[in-house]
């Protein structure tokens, strides 16, 4: 397929591929929204299914019926890597570039748009994100504060947004089907962190990935304790794996969080001293007064709780991380 060429703007030939498992809440929204910008630029809409018992799947063929730019695949490995290589695996030979939406996230009208036009003009092999997170709830309010500050993300610039750079990492938007294919896509044994992982191959095999200022994603963070707990504990497991695979060192301001973990483990030491609890008891302070600031100078109620957030977010993803190594290292000792 070659160029086509909308009004005055060059149109890269693209699929959008919306990975997804019980989605029924959100995905019908989701469509209409990207639709207009399907049809404007002459996309196809890829929802790939893992198995949804909510009526999902209904809804997108009941869609996919009256609307020919939306199609469903059925993916039988679930999770999201795997739903992105079956896209390409089935269709990527029709297309060019192809764009990861996430069904439980938000998008500008024109976020399509945005990202063929920086794609053309950076020439890059993929164009990324930043995310601007966003919450309902007490608890989804807080910990969107959270993630949004360098309590939460480090200071990551896909989490707090800046200027448009050429970068080693970003949220997943757009991406050539060429530079995709020639690294094997996602590596499907991985359940979180795909992302950083394929970024470190492509970057490795010479592409360029561009973090582009001219549109973002809304996304919303876990409603609830266990789910977040959840969501980090899988993000720490990802990191490690991805760290183990190909031998890189941390950033800093992913080795920090590192040590919650083991400074909340060695709190059990406190019946044979009582200093043992200091450590904890300073990262907690902190975390908690970094929200009783946030409270302040942004002058919003629910920054308190971001505090107590944080806290959740950094000790399961310390402890996926940790739980993930030492797994390996129990793995790969020698038998007796």
């Amino acid at each position: 397929m070659g160029r086509e060429t909308t009004g005055s703007m060059p149109v890269l030939p693209c699929m959008v591929v919306i990975p997804c498992l019980n989605e029924a809440e959100h995905i019908e929204a989701l469509i209409d929204r990207l639709s207009p910008s399907a049809n404007r630029l002459g996309m196809k809409i890829v929802v790939v299914d893992g198995g949804s018992v909510d009526g999902t799947q209904e809804i997108v063929k009941t869609i996919a019926a009256a609307k020919p730019e939306v199609s469903l695949l059925y993916n039988a490995r679930k999770i999201q890597s795997a739903a992105v290589n079956l896209a390409v695996e089935e269709l990527g030979d029709q297309f060019e570039s192809f764009i990861r939406i996430d069904a439980h996230g938000d998008y500008p009208e024109d976020y399509c748009d945005r990202l063929i036009e920086e794609a053309e003009a950076s020439q890059a092999a993929s164009v990324v994100v930043s995310m601007a997170t966003k919450g309902f709830g007490a608890f989804q309010k807080a910990t969107a504060i959270a993630q949004n500050s360098r309590l939460g993300n480090g200071g990551s610039p896909h989490r707090h947004g800046a200027k448009g750079h050429w970068t080693d990492h970003g949220h997943h938007a757009f991406m050539r089907v060429a530079a995709f294919r020639s690294v094997g896509g996602y590596d499907e044994s991985f359940s979180h962190n795909e992302d950083a992982e394929l970024d470190y191959r492509l970057r490795a095999a010479g592409h360029r990935i561009w973090m582009t200022d001219k549109t973002f994603m809304v996304y919303y963070p876990r409603a609830s304790v266990p789910a977040l707990f959840r969501q980090y504990l899988g993000y720490g497991r990802g990191r490690a794996k991805n760290i183990l695979k190909h031998r890189a060192m941390p950033k800093i301001r992913q080795m920090i969080p590192l040590m919650v973990f083991p400074v909340v483990v060695g709190m059990s030491l406190a019946f044979l001293n009582l200093a043992a609890l200091l450590p904890a008891g300073l990262w907690a302070a902190a975390c908690l007064g970094y929200g009783a600031w946030m409270a302040v100078s942004q002058r919003n109620p629910y920054a308190p709780l971001a505090g107590f957030s944080a806290m959740v977010m950094h000790l399961a993803w310390s402890a996926g991380f940790w739980l993930q190594l030492l797994n390996f290292r129990k793995r790969e000792a020698p038998a007796p």
